[in-house]
């Protein structure tokens, strides 16, 4: 990559400073355009030369403006209703590999992106992570659950993670180890409105949870064999009236809509903790929205350590070696005084494993 610095001329030495324009060229002859960030002390400068300027600029708020997030995006994909976007500590980004984005739509015709998902393949350090978002088939009718599961064996079915090189990387779901599914799964509570009221009214959310579709399909192990969720310990999520604390269906002249925890999150794999799991209170929508704050293990390789790991000084083999003779020539010798009648036999080949020893 060749770097071009251009200088543009200008009558104000600070402006000629911060009008330093970066050419880059790339290997395919894409042009990117970069300017450098402002030293923070020309906010000073510029301050002091122009009298009351104090008065009119707040110096701490634009300092503070200058600053950099702590956060930076990795990927945002939009499928229709669908959307994901994944945010990391900027300290973090460096040891983010291998993002690929896999959309599947199970809509309309099977196809349509209304109903579907969205999921994003990634390794953080050396261990694969997925995160799938969904939107499932919607309905509350006796068999509605059955498109909901059918919709999943669709999405594990046809989500791959394409690569140039593909050696050794994920390409389906199930081929990572941390798994992250979460959306609008749809899934609804097998009881009455009247009773789902009720249980609400008295917040026996343990009570209600038996009745909900996919704690059962939790328990059977069948679209979701070997997930996992947290406890439901809040009120259902969906469905409500817009910039309101009301459940839909209050009003005798809307329609019914049995309360249903319709919005979940859930977590495939090994090395998850779930340190909460719960529902926020925005009402700009006939859902609520739910949060989950997992503690993650990663696989980090230390190429220092391995190195020093594997490093066996000569006096340690030619040891080994000594060790490992002594051991077979006392094995022959005890062969030959328990047995009468000597069978020579061809040597045979044996394999040892040498002790790492660690520093």
């Amino acid at each position: 990559m060749n770097c071009i610095r251009d200088e543009e001329e200008s009558g104000v030495h600070q402006q000629q400073q911060c009008r330093i324009l970066t050419r880059v060229l790339s290997g395919s002859e894409r042009i990117g355009l970069s300017w450098p960030e402002q030293p923070l002390n020309l906010l000073s400068q510029h301050g002091l030369q122009r009298p009351g300027s104090f008065k009119s600029i707040d110096l701490e708020s634009l300092l503070k403006r200058k600053r950099r997030s702590s956060y930076v995006r990795i990927v945002s994909k939009k499928m229709v209703g669908v959307f994901v976007t994944i945010w990391v500590r900027r300290s973090l980004r460096k040891h983010i590999q291998n993002v690929k984005v896999s959309t599947v739509g199970v809509g309309v015709m099977g196809y349509i992106g209304n109903k579907g998902s969205v999921s994003v393949s990634m390794s953080v350090y050396q261990t694969p992570f997925c995160f799938v978002c969904s939107h499932l088939t919607s309905g509350e009718k006796d068999g509605d659950e059955l498109k909901r599961n059918a919709d999943v064996y669709e999405i594990h079915r046809r989500t791959h993670f394409h690569s140039v090189s593909g050696i050794g990387l994920p390409k389906s779901i199930n081929d990572h180890e941390r798994v992250i599914w979460l959306g609008d799964l749809n899934y609804r509570i097998n009881l009455s409105y009247d009773r789902t009221r009720e249980l609400i009214a008295r917040k026996e959310w343990s009570k209600l949870a038996e009745y909900d579709q996919l704690t059962k399909e939790l328990r059977k192990g069948r679209a979701f064999d070997g997930w996992r969720e947290g406890k439901l310990g809040f009120p259902p999520t969906y469905k409500y009236e817009l910039n309101s604390d009301r459940y839909y269906g209050e009003d005798p002249k809307a329609r019914r809509r049995t309360p249903a925890w319709c919005d979940r999150i859930l977590s495939h794999g090994k090395g998850f903790r779930l340190l909460n799991y719960r529902r926020t209170e925005l009402k700009f929508s006939d859902h609520r929205p739910v949060t989950a704050t997992f503690m993650v293990e990663v696989e980090v390789f230390c190429p220092k350590k391995l190195q020093r790991a594997l490093t066996i000084t000569d006096a340690e083999i030619e040891n080994e070696e000594a060790e490992i003779g002594l051991d077979i020539g006392m094995s022959y010798l005890q062969l030959d005084e328990e047995t009468s009648v000597w069978e020579i036999e061809r040597p045979k080949s044996y394999t040892y494993n040498y002790p790492i020893r660690q520093q």
